[in-house]
């Protein structure tokens, strides 16, 4: 794994949010999927870390973004924990991961991953977190790599197009879109592998 992202371990991200201002609305879900790679170097999903998290004091909330992700906060099932604890619990998770496949650093895969990015560095910034396991601006969008593989960059669409089975139901839950999101970026990367792009390192 570390010599097939020159040291970086590919985390899957996905947030839902209360709006799209990383500085001002709240982190409201976050998931992400760790990678594992097989004896022919091939990409696999490993383990998810998910969270629901109570938004920070004086956190902005469109209503509009409750609407699309279908968040409700009053719920009692909803078992949210507060922002710094849910951040080092996942951080940590990421960290274990980044050691136990030998790479140095995470390097964070999302659906316009941009997005996730800005959320996670906010979220880090504001629980004064030091140790960021993710590179604090590289990441790999999967956005992109859809445009190129399948000349599409709407996930719910792009994963039909792949044969992943998608439910627009379950879509926009951090913990699902993350596992999807893993699932097509480890197709993309393999097939490339697949036409002759990346060879595993002789044993």
């Amino acid at each position: 794994m570390a010599q097939r992202f020159r040291g970086f371990l590919p985390v899957v991200v996905d947030v839902e949010t209360g709006g799209f201002n990383s500085g001002r609305d709240a982190l409201l879900e976050v998931a992400a999927v760790t990678l594992t790679m097989d004896d022919n170097g091939l990409l696999l999903p490993d383990q998810t870390l998910a969270y629901h998290i109570e938004p920070f004091d004086g956190a902005n909330i469109e209503q509009s973004a409750l609407d699309f992700t279908g968040i409700d906060l009053d719920s009692p099932d909803r078992f949210a924990d507060p922002e710094p604890m849910a951040m080092v619990e996942l951080l940590q998770g990421v960290r274990r991961a980044v050691k136990e496949q030998g790479c140095t650093r995470a390097v964070m895969v999302g659906h316009n991953a941009h997005f996730d990015l800005g959320f996670i560095n906010a979220a880090i910034n504001r629980c004064e977190i030091k140790r960021n396991p993710f590179h604090p601006f590289s990441c790999f969008d999967t956005a992109t790599l859809s445009g190129l593989a399948f000349g599409h960059t709407v996930l719910a669409k792009t994963c039909q197009l792949a044969g992943i089975e998608f439910s627009n139901s379950a879509a926009h839950s951090a913990a699902y879109d993350a596992e999807k999101t893993a699932e097509l970026f480890c197709l993309i990367v393999n097939r490339w592998q697949e036409l002759g792009g990346w060879l595993p390192p002789e044993a």
